[in-house]
């Protein structure tokens, strides 16, 4: 995008007014008068170091200009838009007579800080990707937490619940093999075998009850370690993504572009301060 000025500015390029830029001129006005007359009076024009104090007055302003909130490039048009209207006002001014040397060194600085707004504008898209994919990893890592509670709830809930169905069992067993153990059996010789080999029948389920119960708790133990040995993976991945889009986004949420527009205001007071002592120049 170039700059160009208001109709009017590049007939005057190279063309000299004479002394008239340093003599005050007047124009003719109307003053009322009492009884309802009207009477000519003498205004004075602006003269053309009167309207370079005013430019350089709004350069310096724009130079200095901050933008509040991010994203910051959503100011530069409007920026740029202000500093072309000041230009153009100062260049079609009838008081002021601009030279090629002068259009070449306004038209350079305009290109160069739209180039340089235009890079900026390329860095914050790619700072406010960087920070919508840092809010998502910081929603994920929550979201992380959350699931790996909620699964290690609904496993605990598991464990507890077949844990206890095999602990009464093995009591249960335990409970017959006291029973017989106590029983009486005198000297029949069937009894007694009949007895031992209850005793050893209940013996064995409980031995198998116990084998069991540690089995599962054993499992579910595995489970458990598989279970946050996952998350502790998925976790880190997320945190280490947490950091480097942290790194990314650091000290890109300032505006950067201040010191881009503040350079080229300062380029732009210099190119109209020296318009200014060349024309002096031609007059002396």
């Amino acid at each position: 995008m170039s700059y160009r000025p208001q109709a009017g500015s590049h007939r005057k390029v190279g063309r000299g007014r004479g002394k008239t830029h340093h003599k005050k001129s007047k124009v003719k006005g109307l003053k009322h008068r009492s009884g309802g007359k009207y009477l000519l009076e003498e205004t004075e024009a602006p003269t053309f170091e009167v309207e370079v104090e005013k430019t350089l007055g709004r350069l310096h302003s724009l130079g200095g200009q901050l933008f509040a909130f991010s994203p910051f490039s959503q100011y530069f048009d409007d920026w740029l838009l202000s500093l072309k209207s000041v230009l153009s006002e100062f260049e079609s001014n009838p008081a002021v007579n601009v030279d090629e040397e002068f259009v070449k060194e306004r038209s350079q600085v305009v290109a160069d800080v739209e180039l340089k707004l235009a890079e900026r504008r390329r860095e914050e898209a790619v700072f406010v990707e960087a920070t919508r994919r840092l809010a998502d990893q910081n929603h994920l890592l929550v979201k992380i937490d959350r699931e790996y509670a909620t699964v290690t709830r609904e496993l605990a809930s598991k464990r507890n619940g077949e844990i206890k169905v095999l602990t009464r069992r093995v009591r249960d067993f335990e409970e017959e093999v006291d029973d017989a153990s106590q029983m009486k059996t005198g000297i029949n010789l069937f009894a007694r075998r009949a007895k031992s080999q209850r005793k050893a029948e209940v013996t064995r389920k409980l031995d198998a009850a116990k084998s069991e119960l540690e089995s599962v708790v054993k499992a579910f133990e595995v489970e458990q370690e598989k279970l946050h040995d996952g998350y502790e993976k998925r976790k880190q991945e997320a945190i280490e993504q947490v950091r480097n889009l942290e790194k990314e986004v650091e000290g890109l949420d300032t505006d950067v572009s201040v010191e881009d527009r503040r350079v080229a205001c300062e380029a732009l007071v210099n190119a109209v301060k020296a318009l200014l002592q060349r024309t002096k120049q031609s007059l002396s």
